[in-house]
């Protein structure tokens, strides 16, 4: 099955993301457009997935509940999960891996949690693009731990990224799956990184505003649209 994806969209929770970034607006954009599989990533959250989990199946898309981990060398990283209650309970194990920093609202923006009626229901309280303190080098076993696949994100990104931040890929890594920003640099990334040849590559959007949310362009192929399926079709295997 040929589906058309954007894995990498924040929501309102993400400090960086514009408060247009609602559930309901993330599913309705991606449904206008006719992406079969969308996940929201926020930085080290997953309290927006219950809401758009429920408005994705109304809307017909499929939605997977994750999360953009941030390493404590600041390498973004792509946490997806085959069912909400594993990302959820990861996102409570990356909240006792964070810093306690306050988020200050006037400096970094709110940090705010819906319902799928848009319904502000919390705010998350420490600022959620630090560091955790979960190193690159744990993060996959971290995140297989609670039946999820990591993949890391933006490689060929200035910043944030595993190749402007560590500089190489650790020739122990375990990840299957990695994200590029710009295709038309992936030969060259390939060639000076051969660890890569071995992995499956997509692209996805990093969208903070809604206007950024991929068009039906990128695909994957997956057996089916269940979950489990397509995280399988990413990674090669599925915890």
């Amino acid at each position: 099955m040929r589906l058309s994806y954007d894995l990498h969209i924040h929501s309102c929770l993400s400090p960086c993301g514009d408060e247009d970034m609602l559930p309901s607006n993330i599913v309705g954009m991606a449904a206008l457009k006719g992406l079969d599989v969308i996940a929201v990533t926020d930085h080290n959250a997953c309290g927006n997935c219950p809401a758009v989990m429920k408005l994705a199946e109304a809307y017909g898309v499929t939605a997977i509940p994750g999360m953009e981990l941030t390493t404590e060398e600041e390498v973004h990283v792509v946490c997806l999960f085959p069912e909400l209650d594993r990302a959820m309970a990861f996102g409570e194990h990356v909240r006792e891996c964070m810093m306690p920093l306050a988020n200050d609202e006037d400096a970094f923006g709110r940090q705010i949690i819906v319902n799928e009626d848009d319904d502000i229901i919390g705010k998350e309280p420490y600022l959620l693009i630090n560091a955790t303190m979960i190193s690159f080098d744990r993060a996959y076993d971290e995140v297989t731990k609670y039946g999820g696949i990591m993949i890391p994100a933006h490689i060929d990104k200035s910043s944030t990224s595993l190749l402007s931040n560590l500089g190489f890929i650790p020739p122990d890594s375990k990840f299957t799956c990695a994200e590029v920003k710009h295709l038309g640099f992936l030969d060259k990334l390939k060639s000076e990184h051969t660890y890569l040849n071995g992995c499956n590559i997509i692209h996805d959007s990093d969208a903070h505003y809604l206007e950024d949310i991929h068009e039906p362009e990128y695909f994957i192929e997956a057996e089916s649209k269940n979950l489990r399926d397509i995280l399988t079709a990413l990674n090669g295997s599925c915890p």
